[in-house]
């Protein structure tokens, strides 16, 4: 049995898209946008189309989700057609994939590196510090 159960599958030839209405069975709570994607991609082998998901809806007290994907051939209509929040949290959630990775790379080797210079640091400005100002109690006879 398939996770992914077609609803609806029709082609907008006023609008030149294709609108896909699918439930996905068991995920409820567990599905996010991206994978909804490539989920529906593979099935319907859309490879170099743009999908782009409307919305997923959760069922209460069933663990399905009801998804609406647009199809479009072109990127610049699809951003003609579709509201550019849509195209903003799509590459809000795309890009903090990307930079997590980057970073987890770049910054292991520079902290270890970073560790050894910053205890050697630490002694000798010890020795270079003033010794500590011994205790006056001759302040309170002058005022």
């Amino acid at each position: 049995m398939s996770l992914i159960e077609t609803l609806s599958d029709e082609n907008n030839s006023f609008l030149s898209r294709r609108e896909i209405t699918c439930d996905f069975k068991g995920l409820g709570g567990k599905l996010k946008k991206l994978e909804a994607v490539e989920m529906i991609t593979k099935k319907f082998k859309l490879d170099g189309k743009i999908v782009i998901p409307i919305e997923l809806k959760n069922h209460t007290g069933q663990p399905k989700i009801t998804g609406i994907f647009y199809v479009y051939d072109d990127e610049k209509l699809a951003r003609r057609h579709v509201n550019p929040t849509i195209f903003d949290r799509l590459d809000k959630a795309k890009s903090p994939k990307e930079e997590k990775k980057d970073e987890k790379a770049t910054d292991a080797e520079p902290a270890k590196a970073d560790a050894e210079p910053a205890k050697a640091d630490a002694e000798p400005a010890k020795a270079d510090a003033p010794p500590d100002k011994p205790d006056t109690k001759d302040k309170g006879e002058n005022n």
